[in-house]
Parts: structure tokens; sequence; C-alpha cells
């Protein structure tokens, strides 16, 4: 019998993202034995404590980078795509399915003007 897929764009379903990710993915290891935290006091002098607009946390652009580095993805702005379209990506960085993701413009002036001199990479 021939069946027919239906669109699944108006289905709704409850799932947790970490549900999607593969037990023994890479990205899970390497989240299970780096604290990426160090980061943090790394850059602390990059940024201002009280002013200005709201960054980007520093950890997810680093670890932006590190998932293009990881998996060869040598384009920002590929990179970014991958992300917006990968769930183990999406869940290493701390996104959620709907989670806007920073643009690639946003993501490599952040690494060439801000973090360029701070050792972080």
């Amino acid at each position: 019998m021939l069946k027919r897929q239906s669109s699944q764009e108006i289905k709704i379903e409850l799932v947790s993202i970490g549900e999607l990710v593969p037990k023994d993915h890479l990205l899970r290891k390497i989240d299970n034995l780096i604290n990426f935290g160090f980061i943090y006091e790394k850059v602390k002098d990059l940024y201002c404590p009280d002013n200005g607009r709201p960054a980007i946390d520093p950890v997810v652009l680093f670890k932006m980078l590190f998932i293009g580095y990881l998996f060869g993805i040598r384009s920002e702005q590929r990179l970014v795509k991958e992300i917006e379209v990968n769930v183990a990506y999406r869940w290493f960085l701390g996104f959620t399915l709907t989670d806007k993701v920073p643009h690639a413009s946003t993501f490599s002036q952040n690494r060439r003007r801000r973090f360029n001199e701070s050792g972080v990479y």
C-alpha cells in the first residue's frame, strides 16, 4: 500500500534536545571532560561589567569556533548554517531548537577584534 508522507510543519512535539543527541556523540564526550568556564576568567577584562548591550556569552563564541575546527567547517557563515540545523551542535552550545544563532559577522568580529589578543584561543 502506498502511503504519502504528510507535512510535519504543523505538528507540535514535546521533546528534550538532549534526547536527540546520541549518548556516544563526540560533543557529549567533550562536554563531560572539559569545563569551559576558564574562558570567563581569560576574557573578563574585555567586557564592561555595567555598560552597553548584553554580550553574547564568550563560551558560546569559543565553542562555536571549536565546533568549526573539530568538524572541519572552515567558513564562519557555513558554521552558523550548520549550527542552525545540527541538533548536537545546538545542544553543545546550550541553544534550544528555536534559539537564534549569532550572525556570522557578530561571531567573526568578536573573534577578530575582542579576542585576538586575549590568548583564549
